[in-house]
């Protein structure tokens, strides 16, 4: 079974590169259909490549075409609920800071996403290496960002040079994060990023 856009994605003529999807728009179905289920309240064990088909309108072989499995498909549906950072501007690191700031503010406002990561990391009892592939492709590559820039505001100067960059990042994430999730409307004020940034570097800045 296939969907019409498979179809006609694969008429003669038609080039692709290996491993390219064949529809964005199935594979977002997919995605989609992924999380609304995860958001349901299923974890790995209750979901199926023939309920997430289903839900999507899709044959299974779609899925099977992107996704060797439930797992590898699992994973990659939940990282998409992460936004991309902006681009350092190789400005000040305060100004590339509250952009990151910015975007862990609106992820953390958005109640989809915070259910699906909330009932995704509550796998780890029973699929320990599944939480562990979640947090590599959805957490560790924005600590990888914000650890760079504390790292470059050490070089330059702008951060203490003994700085604990490990717990600098803590900080400044974890209050977002926290502050975002319980402040009810104050969480969405347009200047908290700053705010929070800006209160941490004076104990953090030179």
């Amino acid at each position: 079974m296939t969907t019409t856009d498979e179809t006609q994605a694969g008429g003669a003529g038609t080039a692709r590169s290996a491993g390219r999807p064949r529809s964005a728009k199935a594979e977002k179905a997919i995605i989609d259909a992924t999380l609304d289920m995860i958001g349901e309240g299923m974890g790995l064990f209750e979901l199926s490549i023939e309920a997430i088909a289903a839900r999507a309108g899709v044959g299974k072989t779609t899925i099977y075409r992107r996704w060797c499995n439930k797992e590898d498909l699992f994973v990659d549906a939940v990282a998409t609920l992460k936004s991309p950072f902006p681009p350092p501007t190789g400005g000040s690191v305060r100004d590339d800071l509250i952009a990151c700031m910015r975007v862990f503010q609106r992820d953390a406002n958005d109640a989809r996403s915070r259910c699906v990561m909330s009932i995704a990391m509550n796998e780890a009892e029973r699929h320990p290496r599944l939480v562990e592939r979640v947090s590599q492709a959805a957490i560790e590559p924005r600590k990888a960002v914000v650890t760079a820039l504390l790292r470059r505001g050490m070089a330059t100067g702008e951060l203490r040079p003994d700085l604990d960059v490990a717990l600098a990042m803590s900080s400044l994430v974890g209050t977002v994060m926290w502050y975002t999730r319980s402040q009810g409307e104050a969480a969405s004020a347009p200047d908290l990023a700053e705010r929070v940034v800006d209160h941490l570097l004076a104990g953090i800045g030179t």
